[in-house]
């Protein structure tokens, strides 16, 4: 098997918040319909879809988690420098993000922090 591409389909429940709230972060759009809000993230132009959960829901048939209470998975957004971490921090709870762990150094060289968008999807903003 050799996928030409690999994206990130993700639950919400208001897509205006959702646009808002990565829109506001910086993040460049990948269109949107009535079932769901798309973005690019990194150099790489990675594409994460943002879906009504319902609509989700009964495309795939199986039991979506409340990111809320669980996750599959925690995003790395990479930054340049501890300043650009702190900014982050910054960005993320103007536009209505909740920061999870304060920016802070763990292990040699290594700084950063977790934050989660409206819908409960944890993101960590990665300096090394």
């Amino acid at each position: 098997m050799n996928p030409k591409k690999i994206w990130s389909n993700l639950t919400v429940s208001d897509l205006d918040r959702t646009t808002k709230f990565y829109t506001e972060l910086g993040f460049r759009s990948n269109g949107r319909s009535d079932d769901l809000t798309s973005f690019f993230f990194g150099e790489n132009n990675f594409v994460m879809h943002f879906f009504l959960k319902d609509k989700l829901k009964a495309n795939v048939e199986i039991e979506i988690s409340d990111a809320h209470i669980a996750n599959e998975i925690i995003f790395t957004l990479s930054a340049e420098s501890k300043d650009e971490v702190n900014k982050w921090e910054k960005e993320v709870q103007s536009a209505g993000g909740k920061i999870v762990s304060k920016p802070k150094e763990f292990g040699a060289g290594y700084y950063g922090f977790v934050f989660a968008d409206p819908d409960g999807h944890k993101f960590n903003v990665f300096y090394m």
